[in-house]
């Protein structure tokens, strides 16, 4: 059954978040499943889901985010959730933030492929390359299962306006880590952690997310050496809970 349409059991999920952009997001999903998989960015085994873990699964935050806002998405890897909440959202204005070549050229691809050029752009950095300088500070920061939230908080937190948000979509484990790190959090000028459910009636489970304001300013700490080493970029085969998770071979 061809990918362009999402499959019967999700295709009331599918309208209700696309609306009459649903054909355009049946042409990102046929995109995922071939070049996306020729490239290494999602595995084969996700391609009979990709509708319902991952297109559907990024869809639902759209809900957490305001209208006209700002975005970036860090770690963008195949586009999730960045031309997901794009080709939803054609208000939204985003940033899609990847450090690795072969990941930026397929997202300008797929930018262009999929006519999305007046909303979206491409940069290839780490996202501390762009602290203080455009496209931050942005209304909202989102990342997909990029790294354990103190670090990921440190790379994302300095890009979102004061008053903006952080939007990490996480797993099961997302209320342990927001004890966790809690007070990192706070050292870095980040509001209380909120676990947030998008979705709920819609699919099942629901997509979590962890929400986090930025309250204010802060200088950050210097990076541990093995924060140093570390990429915040994406794998293929995570979804925000919805599968496997983030595989530390694929970061290079």
């Amino acid at each position: 059954m061809s990918v362009l349409t999402p499959p019967d059991e999700h295709l009331a999920a599918a309208q209700r978040v696309f609306g009459d952009r649903l054909e355009l997001a049946g042409r990102y999903a046929e995109l995922l499943v071939t070049d996306g998989v020729l490239r290494g960015l999602i595995g084969p085994r996700e391609a009979p889901r990709v509708w319902e873990r991952h297109l559907i699964n990024c869809a639902v935050m759209s809900e957490m985010i305001p209208l006209g806002a700002s975005l970036i998405d860090v770690g963008s890897g195949a586009g999730l959730p960045g031309i997901v909440l794009a080709v939803a959202r054609p208000d939204l204005t985003i940033t899609l933030v990847e450090p690795l070549a072969r990941r930026t050229a397929f997202l300008s691809e797929a930018v262009t492929a999929l006519g999305l050029d007046s909303t979206v752009t491409v940069v290839r950095g780490r996202a501390e390359d762009f602290v203080g300088g455009p496209p931050a500070p942005a209304d909202v920061v989102t990342a997909r299962a990029v790294a354990p939230l103190d670090r990921l908080a440190g790379w994302c937190l300095p890009l979102a306006a004061v008053g903006g948000r952080l939007l990490a979509l996480k797993g099961a484990s997302a209320a342990d880590e927001v004890a966790e790190h809690r007070e990192v959090i706070a050292e870095l000028g980040g509001g209380t952690p909120n676990v947030r459910l998008c979705g709920a009636g819609l699919i099942d489970p629901p997509t979590t997310v962890v929400e986090i304001v930025r309250e204010r300013n802060v200088v950050a700490p210097r990076p541990r050496p093995s924060q140093r080493a570390a990429t915040p970029g994406r794998s293929s085969g995570t979804n925000g809970g919805r599968g496997p998770g983030k595989r530390r071979s694929r970061r290079g």
